[in-house]
């Protein structure tokens, strides 16, 4: 297949265009530096240059090929309601691109607040979207695979980690760095669920050839990871004591990351499992973060 990926430089996208390629699939990934261009080409992808803003190329990107994943997002929190509402848009230009087709979109959500406090199954159903949960991407590309868009999404967890990683473990660890501590919310029994970034990029994959529509995939290796464990490898790689915060000092310590830390966000990927035929090898988030890699001297 000739595959179009979005993001295709990013953290996760990377690892899916060496995926794609490493199973015979040609590769187009979006670019919008020549610098992104030059690592696409060095991966053996070709480029397709655009941003997600500029609509007419997401069309024709989608438009030249047999499928298309949808790994881009601009993940800027100060404001995430404005990058919400582009990645809404820019997924709906994507589908009008293969409305019609039996080219598969794969759209990317994430799994952190689904249903708090139990496990998370492919079954349930995507949050509201509101002023508070904004991002509305599943939702979006559900909406096509009603409308006869060869659609699905996979879902993340809120720790994807591996080399490279610049998401919630590294502000975990500035965090710890700039406050002199490293730590959790009440007892720090809240779960993160966890995969490798290889491993999700089998599950796209995948997906993209099963190609199947009004999906949920979820690219969960791991259950749940005690939010306390990941404190504790936190405090003793750099050597800072490692505590729990009350509820009421959460914002202090955590600042606006106090509305995810306490987060008890468990996921199962059982189904996917079962469907895909997908077993995650690449290891467990604690040995991962406990590396050189997320500690480098």
């Amino acid at each position: 297949m000739r595959v179009f990926v979005t993001g295709a430089t990013g953290f996760v996208g990377a690892a899916v265009v060496r995926e794609l390629l490493g199973a015979g699939h040609a590769v187009v990934g979006l670019a919008r530096s020549e610098a992104g261009a030059a690592a696409l080409r060095a991966a053996g992808a070709a480029v397709h240059h655009g941003t997600l803003e500029d609509l007419d190329s997401l069309r024709r990107g989608a438009a030249d090929s047999d499928g298309v994943i949808h790994t881009a997002f601009n993940h800027d929190f100060s404001k995430f309601a404005a990058n919400c509402e582009l990645d809404r848009v820019a997924i709906a230009a994507l589908g009008e691109a293969l409305r019609g087709s039996a080219r598969p979109l794969l759209v990317t959500t994430g799994l952190l607040g689904l249903v708090p406090g139990r496990v998370a199954r492919e079954s349930d159903a995507a949050h509201v979207v509101s002023a508070q949960v904004p991002r509305a991407s599943e939702q979006a590309a559900l909406a096509l695979a009603e409308g006869g868009v060869l659609a699905s999404v996979v879902r993340l967890p809120p720790s994807v980690h591996g080399a490279g990683d610049h998401g919630f473990v590294p502000l975990l660890i500035d965090l710890a760095r700039r406050k002199g501590r490293s730590a959790w919310i009440g007892d720090g029994a809240n779960r993160w669920p966890a995969v490798h970034r290889v491993d999700a990029a089998r599950v796209y994959r995948l997906a993209l050839e099963r190609g199947a529509r009004g999906e949920r995939y979820h690219a969960v290796a791991e259950q749940g990871v005690a939010f306390r464990e990941i404190a504790e490898v936190i405090g003793r790689r750099l050597q800072v004591p490692v505590a729990g915060v009350p509820v009421q000092e959460a914002a202090a310590h955590f600042e606006w990351f106090a509305m995810f830390a306490g987060l008890d966000a468990p996921a199962s990927s059982a189904w996917t499992r079962e469907v895909l035929g997908w077993v995650p090898g690449e290891g467990t988030l604690l040995a991962d973060v406990d590396s050189e890699r997320y500690f480098p001297a």
